[in-house]
């Protein structure tokens, strides 16, 4: 399907968020070559609004080599829309309370184009758990999060996102991923490996609206030999803290699985 041509044109915008997009979706600091490559403007183009960027405290340069890195300015800026401030507000105290009885840390996370972001975290009061920075990003293919996030779309919104995906991982395995998709969905929480640490399972479950998932909670569980917590129990209290979640912010059912 063609594209509709834009009814109105911002060149300077465009090439500004041109820039930040690209940014955004890099896991790495780029160069102005590699900006320039990016965008599919010229170095004179994008110069001048690198700096203004800069100056506004929308990117960095890294030491060394002075490539650009987008800053958390934009992820502070999100995180005091309405919707977003509601969902922490009404999800911490229910994650606190999940922490303490699990002895387990525990991080919301939101979609963020291809990939996952931690909007919000809750420690446990012991001394051992794993525990991720707010504003972490992983990509939705390769965390238990964006599985959950995934699984609990609409069709046309997790094709969308699956698009995205297969944009950025061109070896990814599709077929494979919407399989455990639809298991996910099954059985109404996800329950995996860490992609990242070993010795951890990553246990995640949807916060709903009317059947789509707004965010989804996770608990990095690890074994503790003095704990009396297992990790079934730990499902069970994480089932039970999103549907409360999904409840206070009246994001409709609250019947998930136990």
């Amino acid at each position: 399907m063609t594209k509709p041509a834009p009814k109105y044109r911002a060149p300077a915008l465009d090439k500004g968020l041109d820039i930040l997009e690209l940014l955004a979706s890099a896991h790495q600091p780029l160069s102005i070559v590699e900006i320039s490559e990016g965008v599919g403007r010229s170095r004179g183009e994008i110069f001048r609004m690198l700096q203004v960027l800069e100056e506004r405290d929308y990117l960095a340069r890294t030491e060394g080599d002075g490539g650009y890195c987008i800053t958390p300015r934009l992820f502070r800026l999100a995180m005091e829309q309405p919707p977003v401030k509601s969902a922490i507000e009404a999800a911490l105290p229910v994650m606190h309370r999940l922490a303490e009885t699990t002895e387990q840390a525990c991080h919301l996370v939101v979609p963020s184009r291809d990939q996952i972001v931690v909007i919000a975290r809750a420690d446990p009061p012991g001394e051992i758990a794993l525990v991720v920075r707010i504003g972490h990003r992983r990509p939705m293919s390769q965390a238990t999060s964006g599985h959950v996030l995934l699984a609990f779309q609409d069709e046309q919104v997790r094709e969308h996102w699956l698009d995205l995906i297969a944009a950025q991982e061109p070896d990814l395995d599709r077929k494979k991923l919407v399989r455990q998709l639809a298991q996910v969905r099954s059985q109404s929480y996800a329950c995996a490996r860490s992609h990242v640490v070993d010795a951890v399972t990553d246990i995640s479950a949807p916060v709903l609206q009317h059947g789509r998932a707004v965010c989804a909670l996770t608990v990095p569980f690890i074994e503790q030999r003095a704990s009396a917590q297992t990790r079934q129990r730990t499902v069970e209290a994480l089932c039970k803290a999103t549907a409360e979640i999904s409840d206070v912010l009246h994001y409709g059912t609250t019947t998930q699985k136990r």
